[in-house]
Formats: structure tokens, sequence, C-alpha cells
């Protein structure tokens, strides 16, 4: 196959972000404009405002990725862009702008799931990475752990029954007074603080399942705060952030393993925002060596919303034909399943 230049674009929720990457593994600019400052003093993301933003960011973003990558769109092979899960809004802007260029460059269009984006980041980091193995996505929205058979072909083994991962993060985060986004906020408090001082729950269901809860564990969080203050007893806010990250990531890692034991496979593969965390890619490598497992994550800047991994994903979905037409829409629920073209 010849080389291939995707134009990736991500709208998903409060990043706007274009990219080209060169045969799906190669970046050659990835641009990213947040929104973080504007919804801080929200607390979290006001879907309208966001929506709004990237209006306003699309065009320059685009213009901008293609510029740093020396390219115009004539030079463009496919386009791809991110079709779900996320903001319904927020999503329109992304797949309407994408459609359009498609349809008045006659270029070919892919539609890409999220999920699959924060996937393939890794391959953008890692040229020896080939499937199958295993994947843990966590992310502000999504705790799943993902058997990744091929370039194209997904089995989810393990999701949250409840919260996500990030969204705990985020409400403990809040809970404590630190703000938001929460994730890199009290992954900073916890490495001043015991993560052994303060017992709270780890989840583990009797089915042997590979789901996780978090809900049990966010309100012993706010309940320990609030006994404390009912008490008008101190916290010491670095033992609870310690504490409640090794809850978390206790989980995670273990139920990780055991689906990679459970499917005799010796790779495993850390995506999403979370995947940013400390305490989580520490505690995964040492399993993994202690197994003889390798352990693959991306560069921080890759483990958020980014257009690059969207490319990177578009272009496995177009080498295997799977491609979208004028029709494609945004899907605020979108699955990722066996088969990555699955819309719901």
């Amino acid at each position: 196959m010849k080389d291939l230049l995707v134009l990736g674009i991500e709208s998903s929720c409060d990043e706007t972000s274009a990219a080209v990457v060169l045969n799906g593994r190669e970046i050659l600019s990835n641009v990213i404009s947040s929104q973080i400052k504007i919804h801080k003093k929200y607390g979290g993301v006001v879907p309208e405002i966001a929506s709004r933003k990237h209006i306003e960011s699309i065009v320059p973003v685009v213009s901008d990725a293609l510029a740093k990558a020396n390219k115009t769109l004539d030079d463009i092979d496919v386009i791809g862009v991110t079709k779900g899960p996320g903001l319904v809004g927020a999503l329109l802007v992304g797949v309407s702008f994408a459609k359009a260029v498609a349809f008045s460059k006659k270029k070919p269009l892919v539609g890409v799931n999220h999920i699959q984006g924060h996937i393939c980041a890794n391959f953008l980091q890692h040229p020896d990475l080939e499937p199958p193995f295993i994947c843990l996505v966590v992310s502000g929205g999504h705790s799943h752990i993902v058997y990744v058979k091929d370039y194209v072909t997904f089995e989810i083994l393990g999701q949250t029954r409840d919260d996500a991962a990030g969204e705990a993060f985020d409400k403990i985060a809040r809970a404590v007074g630190l703000g938001y986004p929460g994730g890199p906020l009290v992954d900073n408090m916890a490495k001043k603080g015991d993560a052994h001082s303060i017992e709270f729950p780890r989840v583990y269901f009797k089915d042997r399942s590979f789901d996780f809860s978090f809900s049990g564990l966010k309100t012993a969080v706010l309940n320990y705060i609030n006994i404390a203050n009912q008490k008008n007893e101190s916290i010491n806010i670095y033992d609870v952030c310690a504490s409640f990250q090794q809850a978390v990531v206790d989980v995670l890692v273990e139920n990780t393993l055991r689906c990679a034991k459970n499917k005799k496979l010796s790779t495993v593969v850390l995506a999403g925002g979370v995947a940013a965390n400390n305490q989580l890619r520490q505690k995964m490598q040492d399993e993994c060596c202690k197994n003889g497992y390798k352990c693959y994550y991306p560069l921080t800047v890759l483990c958020t919303d980014n257009a690059a991994m969207i490319a990177s994903a578009a272009y496995y979905e177009y080498s295997n034909n799977n491609l979208s037409d004028i029709t494609l829409n945004a899907y605020p629920s979108l699955k990722l399943g066996k088969n990555s073209v699955n819309e719901f």
C-alpha cells in the first residue's frame, strides 16, 4: 500500500484538535486547543459552551495542523473524525466540518470511535506494538478493559458498572477543594501523602467479573471527609488523595492483569486520560514486570483527547475498507464492540 496521509479531527468534549499522521504511526502535526480554563470556573465541562468554542476553533486549528505538517488539503488522502462517544453538540462540529471537507475535496471519510482512538494512541509512540493485546482504557467518561484482537476488532472484557475512574477523581478533587480537572491535581497531592494511611474499599465482584465499581469508593471518601467535618477534625488532604488513588489503581491493575492471564496474552497497554496517572503507570509497569509481561503507555499528551490518535485509528479503518459517507452522524453513546463499525 502506498503512503497514506490522514487528517484527523477530534471534538468529542472540550478539546478541539487536528492532526496529520503518516501511515497511522508517524505524527507530522498534532494541534490541540484546550478549553480547560473556560470550564474550570464551572467545575466541569458545560456542553453548550464547549460546542460554541469548537465552532470558533475548528478552522484555525485545522489550518494550523496542515501548516505545521507542511501540507495542504490536496495532499491529504483520508479524512478521519471522531463520531462518538462524547457530547453530541461538540461531536457534531467535528463531524460536520469533516464531511464538508471530504465532500468538497472528494476525499474518503472515516468516522472513528473515540475509545478506539485512545487505544491507537499507543501505535503512534511504539513502533513495535502490534495486536493482539489487552488494553485498559481509563478516562473521565470510560473505564474499559479491551481485548484488542487486531487493529479494528475489539471485545470489551470489563467495564465500570457506575462511575468511570476519571469521574471519581474529579468528584474527590472537588470534595477536598482542589478544583477541576481533578485527575492531575489528585495525582500531584498523592505524591506527598501516605497511600496506606486510610483503608478505603476495593470492589471485586463475586462472579469473578472483570468489571469495576467506583461509586462505593467515592462514597467512602466523602463519608470520611464529612465525619471529620462533623467532629471539627482536620483531614490530611495528601493522605486522602494518596489512599483514594491507591484504591483505584489497585483494582484497575488487578483486573487488567487477570484479563491478560485469562486470554493468555503477555502484552498490556494503557490508554485514556487516567493513563497519565503516575501511580497507575508505575504499578502496572511493576506488576507486568513481575509476571513477565510487556507494558506500554503513550506520552501524556497522547493520553488526553487529541486528533493524532483519531488519525491513526482512521488509517487502520480505511486500510480495512471501513469507510463512512455523507450521512455520517454523531453518536454520543457509541459503543466499542467486536467490530468498530457498529454504531450502537
